[in-house]
C-alpha cells in the first residue's frame, strides 16, 4: 500500500511506502500522508479478530495498512508494546457505565492517557522504518503537546536507539500532574521545554520548523532529520484505529450486541485524530453508526460540523480539559481529503493559513453530517457530569471523558438514538486531580501533586495509578521556558 499527501494536486501524486511515510511524518508539501486505499474488514475478519488478544488484533489491523512491514516482526512489536508490563490487566478494557453507554478505557498504560495506545508501538514502527529505508541519520522527533501526547511520546521514545526527542508544551496550558510527568522525564535522549502561549502557538512553532528549508539543511549538516510523533504522523494515527475495532469485538463477545449491529462512538477530541481513527474503522467496514465529536469551550469542531465554517479566529479558553484546548485541528485535513479531494483540501488549508478560516462545500458537509454529530460542554456542564457520573453511575471519570459523556447524553436527548455508545475515555481522573476533586465537592487549596493525588483518592475512593505515584519521587529535570520564536534554537542546543 502506498501513501500520498492530502495536498498533492499533481496528475501523478508522489506515492511512498508506509515506512517512508512514518519516517517523514509530514509530506514534502506540508500535507498529511494518507493511504491510497482503505482496506476492508468483513464479518468473517471480525469474527476471527474477536477471538484474538489485543496484541494480535493490533498486528492484524496494522498489517492491513503497513503492507511493507514484515508480519512476524509487526506481531512481535505489538506483543511487546501491549504487554502486561506496559498495560497491567490488559489494554483498552471496555466498562459498562449504564444506559447502554460503554467506557472504552484507553488510559491503563505507562502515562495514564490514551496516547499510550499509539505511542507504545509507534517508536518500534519508526525504528523499523529507519532500517527499511536505509536511513543513517539520527531522527529528531519534534512534538507539540497540550498535555498527554508529550509525556506518552517521551516515555515511548525514551532511550530508543537512533532517535532523540524534544517536546514543547504551553507553560500555563497543562495540568499540574501533566507538567510534573514531563519535567521529570527520564532518559538520555529526551528534552522538554515550555512555551509562552497556548497549544496552537507550540504546534505552529513545530510546523514552522518542519517547513523551514534552511533548518532542514542545518539538521542535515548536523547528522539528523526532523520527524513527528503527533497524530499528523500516520504511524501515530494507525494504531488508534485498532481500539475501536477491538471495542466492537468485545461488545459482541460479551453479548452486548450481535455481530453486524451498529454502535455509536463518542470521542472527546481537539485535534480530530482520535475520532478520525474511528471514521477510518467505519470506512473499513466496522458496523459503526454516528460518530459524536465532543468539544469543550474551544468548540471550533462543533461549530464546523454544524455550520460548515472552520474559524480559528475566536477567543481561546483555558479549560479543565486542557488536552482539548486547541483551535487548529490538524487531522480534520485528512477527512477533507477523503470527502473532497486534494485540490479542495489544499485550497482550504491555504485559506486557513492566510485568513484563519475557510468554508467547506455544502455537498461535502451534507455527507459529513450523515456520519458526524458535533456537541460541546461548558466548564460548568463538565463539572456537573463528573459529579453526576460519580453519584449516579458510580463511575469516576476525568475532565475529558466527562466532556465526552456530556456530549453523548446531549446527543441521546436530541435524537432519541438508542444504539449503544462506545465512549472513548482518554485519561485517568488522577491526571487532573484538582478539577475532579472540585467537581466532587472537595476544594483543594494547593497545587502540590502528592496532596492532590491523596485528596482525590479519598474523595473518589480509588487508588491512584502507580506511574503517577512514581512520578512524585523523581527530580525535576526540565525548567526552560521560551517564546515560540525561540523554539528552533532549543532544537539545535
Amino acid at each position: 500500500m502506498k501513501y500520498i499527501s492530502t495536498r498533492d494536486t499533481s496528475k501523478s501524486p508522489l506515492a511512498v511506502s508506509s515506512a517512508e511515510a512514518i519516517k517523514r511524518g509530514l509530506a514534502p508539501d506540508k500535507g498529511l500522508f494518507m493511504p491510497t486505499e482503505i482496506p476492508t474488514l468483513t464479518v468473517e475478519d471480525l469474527k476471527a479478530i474477536m477471538d484474538m488478544p489485543y496484541a494480535q488484533r493490533a498486528a492484524d489491523i496494522l498489517g492491513r495498512f503497513l503492507t511493507d512491514y514484515d508480519r512476524d516482526a509487526l506481531l512481535a512489536d505489538c506483543e511487546t508494546a501491549y504487554s502486561e508490563t506496559s498495560f497491567p490487566g490488559g489494554a483498552a478494557p471496555i466498562v459498562h457505565i449504564g444506559e447502554n453507554i460503554h467506557s472504552l478505557e484507553l488510559w491503563h498504560g505507562p502515562t495514564c492517557a490514551f496516547k499510550d495506545m499509539a505511542l507504545q508501538i509507534m517508536p518500534r514502527l519508526l525504528s523499523r522504518a529507519l532500517t527499511m529505508t536505509g536511513e543513517t541519520r539520527l531522527a529528531h522527533i519534534l512534538v507539540a503537546t497540550s498535555g498527554d501526547t508529550g509525556k506518552a511520546a517521551l516515555e515511548g521514545y525514551r532511550d530508543v536507539p537512533g532517535v532523540k526527542i524534544t517536546v514543547f508544551y504551553p507553560v500555563d496550558g497543562v495540568s499540574t500532574m501533566q507538567k510534573r510527568q514531563m519535567t521529570t522525564q527520564e532518559g538520555a535522549n529526551v528534552n522538554v521545554c515550555a512555551v509562552y502561549g497556548n497549544f496552537d502557538d507550540a504546534q505552529s512553532g513545530v510546523k514552522a520548523i518542519f517547513a523551514d528549508a534552511a533548518l532542514a539543511e542545518k539538521a542535515e549538516q548536523n547528522g539528523f532529520f526532523f520527524s513527528s510523533a503527533n497524530s499528523i504522523n500516520w504511524g501515530r494515527l494507525a494504531p488508534q484505529i485498532v481500539y475501536y475495532v477491538s471495542a466492537y469485538c468485545d461488545l459482541v463477545k460479551n453479548g452486548t450486541i450481535k455481530m453486524g449491529d451498529e454502535a455509536n462512538i463518542c470521542v472527546p477530541t481537539g485535534n480530530f485524530g482520535n475520532i478520525f481513527a474511528a471514521y477510518i474503522a467505519r470506512e473499513m467496514g466496522l458496523p459503526l453508526g454516528k460518530l459524536i465529536c465532543a468539544s469543550n469551550a474551544n468548540c471550533v469542531l462543533t461549530d464546523f460540523i454544524r455550520t460548515g465554517v472552520y474559524d480559528r479566529t475566536r477567543p481561546f479558553y483555558k479549560t479543565m480539559s486542557p488536552s482539548m484546548d486547541i483551535l487548529i485541528s490538524s487531522n480534520l485535513e485528512r477527512l477533507l481529503f477523503l470527502l473532497g479531494g486534494a485540490s479542495m483540501t489544499a485550497d482550504c488549508m491555504a485559506q486557513l493559513a492566510e485568513t484563519g478560516k475557510y468554508t467547506a462545500p455544502a455537498d461535502l458537509m451534507d455527507r459529513l453530517r450523515k456520519v458526524f454529530a458535533g456537541y460541546y460542554c461548558t466548564e460548568e456542564e463538565t463539572a456537573a457530569v463528573i459529579g453526576s457520573s460519580f453519584a449516579e453511575r458510580k463511575y469516576l471519570c476525568d475532565t475529558h471523558t466527562a466532556v465526552g459523556l456530556g456530549a453523548a447524553e446531549k446527543y441521546r436527548k436530541d435524537t432519541g438514538d438508542s444504539r449503544p455508545i462506545i465512549l472513548a475515555s482518554t485519561a485517568s481522573p488522577f491526571k487532573f486531580p484538582a478539577d475532579v476533586c472540585e467537581a466532587l465537592g472537595t476544594t483543594v487549596a494547593t497545587d502540590d501533586p502528592e496532596t492532590l493525588l491523596g485528596t482525590l483518592k479519598k474523595a473518589g475512593g480509588a487508588e491512584p495509578p502507580m506511574p503517577l505515584v512514581r512520578t512524585l519521587s523523581l527530580p525535576v529535570r526540565f525548567t526552560k521556558v521560551v517564546n515560540p520564536a525561540e523554539m528552533a534554537t532549543v532544537v539545535f542546543e
